[in-house]
């Protein structure tokens, strides 16, 4: 956890920017109910600053998940490659949703490392997307 203080304002205007969700599940705060973190994209401890271009939202687990990493194992490659940067990349690019919503695909080594490393297909939220898909709230539309 950081130990930098982010103003208010700041945390708002990050908030906006992500559209109220998790930068890696793309859980939803208003669906979840539970106020959001702000993520250093490089972490502190590599000299990631805490400036606006170098935050992002996520949801509590997935920035555990992450804490001080900046890259993981592809499995398929056998590369170690760069997480996904949710400020500089398109989810879309990297990830896809399965046919029932209720699974992130990796399509791309990063997608591949980042599903992997921040454990974005956990039982628990899996079984949470399946409820929101069939309320409607789930996958995001964008």
């Amino acid at each position: 956890m950081s130990q930098a203080y982010i103003s208010k304002v700041l945390r708002e205007r990050i908030s906006a920017q992500a559209r109220h969700r998790c930068g890696y599940c793309l859980t939803q705060e208003a669906v979840v109910g539970v106020q959001m973190e702000i993520d250093h994209l490089i972490p502190e401890v590599f000299g990631g600053l805490t400036h606006e271009k170098n935050l992002w939202l996520a949801c509590s687990p997935c920035n555990d998940a992450k804490g001080s990493r900046i890259a993981a194992l592809d499995a398929v490659s056998g590369e170690v490659v760069r997480l996904f940067n949710p400020r500089d990349q398109l989810w879309s690019e990297h990830f896809a949703w399965s046919v029932k919503g209720d699974l992130i695909i990796g399509l791309t080594s990063i997608g591949r490392a980042t599903v992997q490393a921040l454990k974005l297909n956990r039982a628990s939220l899996v079984m949470a997307r399946q409820l929101w898909v069939t309320v409607g709230w789930h996958p995001p539309r964008d």
